[in-house]
C-alpha cells in the first residue's frame, strides 16, 4: 500500500513540474500567428465595408475582435525561445524585438490605443470616421512590421 501511495505522490509531483514548464515555444509561435491572422481578417472585413456596401454590424464585430486580441496580452507569446522556430510557419520575428523592449512597448501601446479607438469609432457607425481610423490602426501595424518583422 505504501508503494502505491508513494507512486501516486511522485506522479502528482511530476504533473506539477510538467504543468509549471509551460507551453512549448512552437505552440507560443503558433498562437501568436493565429492571433495576427485573425486580426488581419478583421482588418480586411472593415476595409471591405468602407470601400463597398457599409454594414455597421460587420464593422463592429471586426473592430471588437481586433480590440480583444490587442488587449489580450499577446506580448506573453514572445517568450524566450520563440525568436526562432515554427508555428504554422517559420517565425519572421526579428531579434531586435527581444532586445529593444522600450521600442516594442511603444509600438504595442500605439497599436492598443488605436485598436481601442477603432472599436469606439465602429460603434458610432460613421463610415467616414471608420475609414480614417482603420488607416490609423494599420499604420501602427506597419510600424511594428517595419521594425520587428523580417520581410522574407
Amino acid at each position: 500500500m505504501k508503494k502505491i501511495a508513494t507512486a501516486l505522490i511522485l506522479a502528482g509531483c511530476a504533473g506539477v513540474v510538467f504543468a509549471q514548464q509551460g507551453p512549448k515555444p512552437e505552440d507560443l509561435i503558433k498562437w501568436r500567428q493565429s492571433g495576427y491572422g485573425f486580426m488581419a481578417w478583421s482588418v480586411v472585413r472593415i476595409k471591405s465595408n468602407v470601400e463597398g456596401q457599409y454594414n455597421k454590424d460587420e464593422v463592429v464585430q471586426a473592430a471588437n475582435a481586433i480590440q480583444a486580441i490587442a488587449n489580450s496580452g499577446m506580448g506573453k507569446l514572445y517568450a524566450p525561445g520563440t525568436d526562432k522556430g515554427k508555428g504554422w510557419e517559420e517565425t519572421r520575428v526579428k531579434p531586435e524585438l527581444f532586445a529593444d523592449k522600450e521600442a516594442v512597448g511603444k509600438v504595442a501601446m500605439a497599436f492598443n490605443k488605436e485598436a481601442n479607438e477603432m472599436a469606439k469609432v465602429a460603434a458610432e457607425g460613421d463610415a467616414a470616421a471608420v475609414k480614417v481610423q482603420i488607416g490609423k490602426l494599420t499604420e501602427t501595424c506597419k510600424g511594428c512590421h517595419d521594425k520587428f518583422k523580417r520581410k522574407d
